[in-house]
C-alpha cells in the first residue's frame, strides 16, 4: 500500500550547519541545476508576486519549480520582503520552502529558506564570476587578485563574499559602499574578522565602481540609480544581483548574461526596462548555461554584466542537498501525524 512520506521541519540553524564551509560543493550543485535547466529537465514557471496596496514597498513572492535528474523533486519557495522591518531591528526578508515528493505529490519537508536563498544566490554569483573571468576573451587576470567592490552590504553581500572566497578568488582590495553609512561600517567590521585584503568604505558610488574589477550589486533598489556608462569604461565584471540598479544606457553598452532570458525580462528589472525602450532583446548575449557550454564567450573590451533573476530550481537543489545531509546524520525532525485521515476511499 502506498504511504505518504514522513514530514519534517528543518530550522535555519540546521540549514546553516549543513551548508557552512561547503561553498564549493554547493556551487557544484547550483551548476548542475543550471545544466539540468539548460537541458530542459526542469519546470520553472514565472514567480508570483503578492503585493499590498497600503504597503507598496512590501511583497511576498512564490517561486514554484520542479527539477529532474538525480535531484528529482518538486517544491516552492515563499519569500517575503518587508523593508520597513529594518528600522525595527528585524531582517527585511524571511522565507520558507516546501519540498514535494515526485511520486505522490505529498510535501515531505518544510525548511527555513532565507539561508538557502542566500546560499543559492551567492553560489550562482560565484559560479558566474569564476566562469566569466576564466572564459573572457584576452583575459590575463583570471589568476590575479581581484579588486572587488560591494554595492549594498546586507546578508546577500556577506554570502557572496564567502562564496567568492570559497571558490578560490583571492582579493587584492575590497571596496564597500552603502546608502546607509552605518551599514557600510558594519560590513567593514564583518570583513575585518576574516579578510586579509585592505577594506575601503567609499562615500562615492562612482569611486567604488571605478576602483573595482568585480562589482557586486546587492541592494534593495526598486529602480535604476546608476546611470552613467562612463563609470564602467574600465570594463569590469558586474554581478547585478539586485537586478534594478543599472540604467538601460549601461545595459546597452555592456555584454549581458542572464540565468534565464524569459524570467529576466519581467517585473521592471533593468533588462526589462531596456527591452521596453528598444523593443527587442538583442542586447542579451546569452545565458550562464550558454557560457558553461562554450556557446558564447565574454569579450575583454566591454563591461560584462550578469543579471540572474533567481530560479526556483536552484533553491530546490540546495534544499534537497540539506535534507539529504540531515537524513544521513539522523538529524531530521519528523512531525508525527502531520498527514491525518488518510483512509478516505472505502
Amino acid at each position: 500500500m502506498l504511504q505518504p512520506p514522513s514530514f519534517v521541519v528543518i530550522s535555519g540553524a540546521q540549514v546553516q550547519a549543513a551548508t557552512s564551509g561547503r561553498e564549493e560543493e554547493i556551487t557544484r550543485i547550483v551548476r548542475a541545476a543550471y545544466e539540468l535547466h539548460g537541458a530542459g529537465l526542469t519546470v520553472n514557471p514565472d514567480s508570483y508576486f503578492l503585493r499590498f496596496p497600503d504597503r507598496p514597498s512590501a511583497r511576498i513572492i512564490a517561486l514554484p519549480a520542479s527539477i529532474g535528474g538525480e535531484t528529482d523533486v518538486h517544491g516552492m519557495k515563499w519569500i517575503s520582503s518587508f523593508p520597513e522591518n529594518v528600522a525595527c531591528g528585524l531582517p527585511r526578508a524571511s522565507a520558507v520552502l516546501i519540498l514535494n515528493d515526485t511520486r505522490t505529490g505529498y510535501p515531505f519537508a518544510c525548511l527555513e529558506a532565507s539561508i538557502i536563498s542566500a546560499s543559492r544566490t551567492a553560489a550562482s554569483a560565484a559560479l558566474a564570476a569564476v566562469e566569466l573571468r576564466a572564459r573572457r576573451e584576452e583575459s590575463a587576470d583570471a589568476g590575479r587578485p581581484v579588486r572587488v567592490g560591494f554595492f549594498g552590504t546586507g546578508l546577500i553581500a556577506r554570502y557572496v563574499h564567502t562564496y567568492l572566497a570559497g571558490n578560490g578568488l583571492v582579493f587584492g582590495e575590497v571596496g564597500v559602499h552603502d546608502a546607509v553609512p552605518e551599514h557600510a561600517e558594519g560590513f567593514r567590521g564583518y570583513l575585518a574578522r576574516t579578510e586579509k585584503a585592505p577594506v575601503t568604505v567609499h562615500d562615492s558610488p562612482e569611486d567604488l565602481v571605478r576602483g573595482s574589477d568585480l562589482v557586486v550589486f546587492a541592494t534593495v533598489a526598486g529602480e535604476p540609480h546608476v546611470t552613467d556608462p562612463s563609470w564602467f569604461t574600465h570594463n569590469p565584471l558586474v554581478l547585478h544581483l539586485s537586478l534594478r540598479d543599472l540604467a538601460p544606457e549601461i545595459i546597452l553598452s555592456s555584454y549581458n548574461v542572464v540565468d534565464d532570458v524569459e524570467h529576466s525580462m519581467k517585473a521592471n528589472t533593468s533588462l526589462h526596462l531596456t527591452e521596453q525602450r528598444v523593443g527587442n532583446r538583442d542586447f542579451v548575449a546569452g545565458s550562464l548555461y550558454d557560457v558553461l557550454q562554450g556557446k558564447t564567450t565574454p569579450p575583454g573590451d566591454r563591461p560584462v554584466v550578469f543579471s540572474p533573476f533567481g530560479l526556483g530550481v536552484l533553491d530546490l537543489a540546495v534544499a534537497r542537498y540539506v535534507h539529504e545531509r540531515l537524513g544521513a546524520t539522523g538529524d531530521l525532525r519528523t512531525v508525527p501525524d502531520f498527514f491525518h485521515d488518510l483512509n478516505r476511499y472505502g
